[in-house]
């Protein structure tokens, strides 16, 4: 891609002092030319492509190298916390273990509460779906369910046809409710189905290829010969297609099974109206004021690995090792209360409240669902973030749907405006410069998707020292997180809703008209958010000190 395919619309010059004084660096704007061209990309070359740039690299990157090229030379940051609300992480992976948080204020393992916030040798972080003897709550019932169960006796007690203000509310969010969770109940059927179709495919063609392999162990080669010998037999022929099928995909008998269990075992728990979901805690679930519950074990097997992901994207140490995050200065504050299924709401606005109490000026929140039955108690406890000066950045949703018709919760939105001015909703982008940048799984909305980042085929960190390619918004999310962290370590007297405002006026505008939902009309990417712009951390830095001078 050419550089002289780019309109470079240029609204401002700001000067920003580096090792170079009085240099002037120009923000990228505004992007338009021929994007035509589907780029296939190896996985060697998608590694990193998110920090990229797309003057310099052709990439619809946050120009994050770029940054640290020009921008931030000779200069050093100061320490911001960053706490991830999330599922355990992996405290000990080589990328991250040096970029924990510690409480200062709590001596290690004396089982004592050193600094009287009520939680236990909370070193690192807190874990709230954990208990005193090391138990872990593993699934959550979907929210959905838990309004049903709350109100179902009591709308068929009463007569739905005149329903005073309060009750017309509560119903409105009842029949919402009931039709996620009959929406659900077909998805078990169709996962249960799913696998006992793989499972009774594995064994069929297992059993159909003994007379071949007596052994049962053959490879993608001993199939590849069997199929030229064995031309004109088209059942067999079908058999071979499955089985190299199951080969490539790694759906081994032991996998197929694992699957098929996994299934049944999260239908069980998450739709089961007896399913007791807060019995490790012990807490009482319908009280906000019991909040001192759960342990300090942050690390640990989940079946849902999700945080060491997303911290690495936010914040794995730069270095010769794995991948770049934003900033070495940003320490992460592990908040565990995501499981398998629907966040609680009690357990949410604790985490919030936590995370703020105890230093953190930014909080990600990379998860989400489509129903909340208590919450009030979340958004007062995005209220108390907001009083007390912390961002909070949230990603859109994976369902491909417009958040202003489909409300997803979290969300700072009461009547259609904005309560907060801390709040930011993030969609994903791709890495190709075509209808598809836009992550045809993203959630989008005019009013209540603030902007976008990148969220596709990003190389990050996994479980034990490992790493590997993900998507969704909740891999947007820490994208937005880090150029915050990055903006508040540089610029620590900003404020959040400043930060924002930031964030969302610096970002660079693509005109490109995208696809969503499998129509077949194209609309302007510029459509689909708030700011109609995907975010850049060098032009945020840019007006970030420009904003600094002026404050």
């Amino acid at each position: 891609m050419k550089k002289n395919h780019f309109l470079h619309i240029l609204i401002a010059l700001l000067t920003l002092s580096s090792c170079k004084k009085n240099k002037e660096y120009t923000p990228i704007l505004s992007q338009t030319g021929d994007f035509k061209k589907t780029n296939q990309l190896s996985d060697k070359k998608l590694k990193g492509w998110h920090l990229k740039d797309i003057e310099l690299d052709s990439f619809p990157g946050v120009s994050l190298h770029r940054a640290y090229d020009s921008l931030l030379i000779g200069k050093k940051g100061k320490e911001v916390v960053v706490a991830i609300l999330d599922t355990k992480l992996d405290i000990y992976h080589e990328d991250l273990k040096n970029q924990l948080w510690v409480n200062k204020n709590e001596i290690p393992n004396n089982n004592i509460d050193d600094d009287k916030n009520g939680y236990i040798d909370d070193i690192h972080g807190w874990n709230f779906l954990g208990n005193i003897k090391n138990e872990d709550l593993l699934y959550q019932k979907y929210s959905c369910l838990r309004i049903v169960e709350k109100y179902k006796t009591y709308f068929k007690t009463i007569d739905t046809n005149s329903l005073n203000k309060k009750d017309s509310v509560l119903f409105i969010k009842y029949e919402k409710a009931k039709k996620e969770l009959n929406h659900r109940l077909s998805e078990k059927s169709k996962d249960i189905d799913y696998g006992d179709m793989l499972l009774n495919s594995l064994t069929e063609v297992k059993t159909a290829l003994l007379f071949y392999f007596p052994n049962g162990k053959y490879t993608l080669e001993d199939l590849d010969s069997l199929k030229k010998n064995h031309s004109k037999n088209k059942q067999l022929q079908g058999y071979i297609l499955r089985a190299s099928n199951f080969i490539k995909y790694g759906y081994t008998l032991k996998r197929v099974k694992d699957y098929k269990n996994s299934v049944i075992t999260k239908y069980e728990k998450m739709l089961n109206t007896t399913f007791n979901e807060r019995k490790i805690q012990g807490d009482d679930p319908n009280n906000i004021k019991d909040a001192y519950y759960g342990n300090n074990i942050l690390h640990g097997d989940v079946p849902f690995k999700h945080s060491v992901g997303v911290t690495g994207l936010l914040a794995a140490t730069r270095n010769k090792i794995g991948i770049d995050g934003f900033s070495n200065s940003i320490k992460i504050m592990p908040i565990v209360m995501v499981a398998s299924g629907d966040e609680h709401d009690k357990d949410i606005a604790l985490a919030i409240r936590y995370a703020v109490d105890n230093g953190a000026k930014i909080i990600n929140m990379s998860w989400g669902k489509k129903n909340s039955l208590h919450n009030d108690w979340v958004k007062e406890a995005m209220k108390y973030a907001q009083e007390k000066d912390v961002l909070l950045v949230t990603g859109s949703g994976n369902d491909g749907e417009d958040n202003d018709i489909t409300k997803n919760y979290p969300d700072d939105n009461i009547k259609g405006s904005e309560f907060l001015s801390n709040f930011i909703s993030v969609g994903a982008t791709t890495y190709q410069l075509n209808n598809k940048l836009k992550a045809s799984f993203s959630n989008y909305g005019k009013e209540n998707v603030d902007i976008f980042a990148p969220g596709a085929d990003l190389y990050t960190t996994a479980t034990n020292n490992t790493y590997e390619f993900g998507s969704g918004t909740s891999y947007a999310s820490p994208i937005v997180s880090g150029i915050a962290a990055l903006i508040k370590s540089y610029y620590p007297n900003l404020r959040a809703s400043q930060i924002k405002k930031i964030i969302l006026d610096s970002g660079v505008e693509y005109n490109i008209k995208v696809s969503y939902q499998e129509k077949k009309e194209l609309i302007p990417f510029s459509d689909f958010s708030k700011s109609g712009k995907i975010v850049n951390a060098y032009n945020a830095l840019i007006m970030a000190e420009k904003t600094a001078r002026t404050n």
